[in-house]
């Protein structure tokens, strides 16, 4: 079913639970990711619980479609009762419309107890994927658009005052003008201005805002995405390791870059449907910082659609491995983010040079 952008909330306030799927999608990544992330947890109870919440990736499902049905079907057992919850959750991010089938097969299919939360870029009126979510009666399409700038005051205020802090009204129309419209970059922005503030109760000023908050804030981490998306490895290792030695974890490192493939896929993606490469990248929200556009565009004139494809899931996967208890998550983020950054070009060398190097030995 298609839901209307202003009713989004309440349906997943009240999500039917004839709804065996739902498809977060729109151009504000960070608003897709903390609207999956909520869902998961009002459904499932927890985002880590591994009895009740469970990640494929694109490529999984394209290798196996059955996969989908079988963790959908999978019985929720030894998870904690105080956790909450009550259906399992299966998570599939970085979707495109190469999934269109086999999700079609699977809400064609027998009714499973799961619900899965399927997360993808700005989809056109016209995407299988997107027609195919509107159309089905167990269903739902919920488009995620960026914060206006009355929605982007409301939700300044409203973190403010939720840990104790008021807003002056230069610095609120500083940082709407310069938050930028992607829901997570919004959050982080605001948690470093409290952070800054301290514990104390008060009021943020002009100048606090300043301090903390320029037009740069949205790429911190350039540094370490572009170097992947430009094959550059040696610049790419030194990046990353100075993210670490500044506090990034592997996590957020992830992060950025499949944020920054995300949008390298959708200008890539638009050019190879016929559209104008200038207008795609003019229309990214955040915009890309104007020192680093002629660098953008070579790097979406040097990706293959179906590599960016390939490095998307490389890094969600390293994502989920990196979760796991015990797992060597900075190991694991360099290797997937050196991966990556061999498939740059799509060259087969590029392809067997990074398949080799998952190789143990």
């Amino acid at each position: 079913m298609k839901i209307a952008a202003k009713a989004v909330d309440e349906c997943l306030r009240r999500l039917d639970p004839r709804i065996a799927a739902v498809l977060l999608y729109g151009p504000d990544g960070g608003r897709v990711r903390e609207r999956a992330d909520n869902l998961t947890r009002d459904v499932a109870g927890a985002l880590s619980d591994p009895f009740r919440v469970s990640e494929l990736t694109a490529a999984s499902l394209r290798d196996d479609p059955a996969r989908l049905g079988d963790e959908a079907a999978a019985l929720v057992l030894g998870s904690s009762p105080r956790m909450g919850g009550g259906r399992r959750v299966i998570r599939l991010r970085a979707a495109g419309d190469a999934l269109a089938g086999p999700l079609a097969d699977y809400l064609g299919g027998p009714a499973a107890p799961a619900l899965v939360v399927i997360e993808a870029g700005d989809l056109p009126p016209r995407s299988p994927l997107r027609r195919l979510f509107e159309g089905a009666s167990n269903a739902a399409a919920l488009p995620c658009y960026r914060d206006d700038a009355q929605d982007l005051a409301r939700l300044v205020e409203d973190e403010f005052e939720r840990r104790g802090l008021s807003v002056g009204p230069d610095a609120l129309a500083y940082l709407v003008a310069n938050l930028g419209d992607d829901r997570a970059v919004t959050r982080s922005e605001i948690e470093k201005l409290a952070l800054y503030m301290g514990d104390r109760p008060g009021r943020v000023e002009l100048a606090d805002a300043v301090a903390c908050v320029g037009d740069s804030a949205a790429i911190s981490l350039d540094d370490v995405v572009y170097a992947a998306a430009d094959g550059d490895l040696a610049g790419l290792d030194r990046a990353v390791r100075r993210g670490f030695l500044e506090g990034q974890s592997a996590v957020s490192l992830l992060r950025a870059a499949a944020r920054h493939f995300l949008r390298l896929h959708f200008v890539a993606g638009a050019a190879a449907r016929g559209g104008d490469l200038g207008s795609a990248i003019a229309a990214l929200r955040p915009p890309v910082f104007f020192k680093l556009q002629d660098r953008f565009r070579r790097q979406v004139e040097r990706w293959p659609v179906a590599a960016l494809a390939d490095a998307l899931d490389r890094l969600i996967d390293a994502e989920i491995a990196c979760k796991r208890t015990g797992a060597p998550d900075r190991a694991i983020c360099q290797r997937a983010l050196m991966e990556a950054a061999r498939l740059a070009g799509g060259g087969t060398a590029a392809r067997s040079a990074a398949t080799g190097a998952r190789r143990p030995g």
